[in-house]
């Protein structure tokens, strides 16, 4: 049998990635390594990751011909989304220029890989 334990973002300082998202998250740093960290899932389900990429490129959203286009994102599923948006905010996110739906908020992260809110 598979089982998603984890996903896994690059970053160029993962230790920075870590501490915005368990404050984020409201999740445990598990990992907290130079090259390495993670995140434990509190409900027992896959747990975020961050690897040291000395290359790392920032993506650019909406995607643009030539430019770093992201890899991923994260959809996050919240219970207030104007409550969620502004916490994003505060941790630090930047509610991205193009918001290509109405009921989604989509920020970026610090790193600047994009990630969306959305009420359930």
């Amino acid at each position: 049998m598979i089982h998603l334990e984890s996903t896994v973002l690059g970053s160029p300082d993962p230790q920075a990635a870590v501490r915005f998202y368990a404050r984020l998250l409201s999740w445990e740093i598990r990992n907290d390594e130079r090259d390495w960290c993670t995140l434990r899932n509190p409900g027992g389900g896959p747990g975020l990751s961050f690897q040291l990429e000395d290359d790392f490129v920032r993506p650019v959203w909406p995607e643009q011909p030539g430019r770093q286009q992201m890899m991923m994102h994260l959809d996050l599923r919240v219970e207030d989304l104007q409550k969620a948006a502004a916490h994003a905010k505060e941790c630090g996110a930047q509610r991205a220029d193009h918001q290509p739906q109405d009921d989604v908020v989509v920020f970026l992260d610090p790193d600047g890989h994009p990630f969306c809110l959305f009420e359930k």
